[in-house]
C-alpha cells in the first residue's frame, strides 16, 4: 500500500451475500447442495438447478425457508443451451436479476483412453464442459445488461492440474475448465465480471459411497490435513469467492484439497 493509498475500513458484514441473486447448477446434492445451503446462510436468494430427485431440492428450499431465506429450483439440463437459458430468466423473472453463477453441474467415468466411447466421451463434456461454458457466457450476457459486475464461479477439481489416468475423459474436462476461468476471467475483467475457479479435493459425497475401508483409509491418510473433505466447507469457499473478500480474485483457481496434491507419493 502506497502512503497515499487510504485503508478500506469498510466492516465485513455478517452476511456476505446478502441479498445477492445466485445460481446453482447441480445444486440439490453433493457440493452443489453444500453450495446452496450456504450461500442462503449468508443471506444470498439461491436458485437451485436439477435434473433428478426434485423432491430433494424441494426438501432444500423448505429448510432455506424456514430459516428465513429464499430460494427456487428450476429444472434445467445444463448441457442444453435452451435449459440454461431458461434457468437464467427464471433467476431474472424471480428475483429480479443475477450476480453470482456456480458452474457446478458434473458428472465422473472411470475410463482410460483404452476403454472410453464415443458416447460416454460427449455425454461427460456436454454437462461438465459446455454447461460451463455456456452458463458463463449467458450469466455475463445477464450481468452486462445489469452494468454493475457479477461474479461467475467454476467448480473445477484437483484434476484440472492434477492426472487421474483412470478417469481421462473427466481430467480433459476439469483442464477445459481451468483455461475458461482464465481466459474468461481476463475477457471479462472489464466489465467488473471476476471468474474463480473453486478446485475441491477429496470431498464426502455419494462418489465415495462405494469405497472399502480400507480405500478411506489410503485416502484419508494421503490428505495433510488427514480427513475428507465435506461439501459444507466447499459451500464456504465458494461464498468467499463470491464475495467482496475476495473482489481482487479473479481469472484463477482456488484449489481446496487439503493439502493432497502437495504431499509426495499422495493417492
Amino acid at each position: 500500500m502506497s502512503p497515499t493509498d487510504k485503508q478500506d475500513t469498510t466492516p465485513t458484514p455478517q452476511r456476505p451475500l446478502e441479498g445477492k441473486v445466485v445460481i446453482v447448477t447441480g445444486g440439490n446434492s453433493g457440493i452443489g447442495e453444500g453450495i446452496v445451503r450456504e450461500a442462503a446462510a449468508q443471506g444470498a436468494k439461491v436458485v437451485i438447478d436439477y435434473v433428478s430427485h426434485p423432491e430433494a431440492t424441494d426438501a432444500i428450499v423448505t429448510d432455506i425457508e424456514a430459516a428465513g431465506g429464499e430460494a427456487v429450483g428450476c429444472e434445467a439440463d445444463v448441457s442444453k443451451v435452451a435449459d440454461l437459458e431458461r434457468l437464467v430468466a427464471t433467476a431474472v423473472d424471480t428475483y429480479g436479476r443475477l450476480d453470482v453463477m456456480v458452474n457446478n453441474a458434473g458428472v465422473e467415468f472411470g475410463e482410460t483412453l483404452a476403454t472410453l466411447t464415443e458416447e460416454r466421451y460427449d455425454l461427460l463434456m456436454s454437462i461438465n464442459l459446455k454447461g460451463a461454458v455456456f452458463g458463463s457466457k449467458l450469466a455475463a450476457e445477464q450481468m452486462r445488461r445489469q452494468g454493475d459486475g457479477g461474479v461467475i464461479i467454476n467448480i473445477t477439481s484437483t484434476h484440472e492440474d492434477w492426472p487421474m489416468p483412470s478417469d481421462l475423459a473427466y481430467c480433459i474436462s476439469k483442464g477445459g475448465m481451468r483455461m475458461l476461468t482464465r481466459t474468461t476471467g481476463v475477457e471479462l475483467g472489464a466489465d467488473r465480471i471476476r471468474v474463480v475457479g473453486v478446485g475441491p479435493g477429496a470431498i464426502n459425497t455419494s462418489i465415495n459411497d462405494d469405497d472399502t475401508p480400507a480405500e478411506t483409509k489410503a485416502l484419508t491418510g494421503a490428505i495433510p490435513l488427514s480427513y475428507i473433505g465435506s461439501p459444507q466447507e466447499m459451500g464456504r469457499v465458494v461464498c468467499f469467492a463470491a464475495s467482496e473478500a475476495a473482489s481482487y480474485v479473479t481469472a484463477t483457481t482456488i484449489i481446496a484439497d487439503g493439502g493432497l496434491m502437495q504431499k509426495p507419493g499422495a493417492v
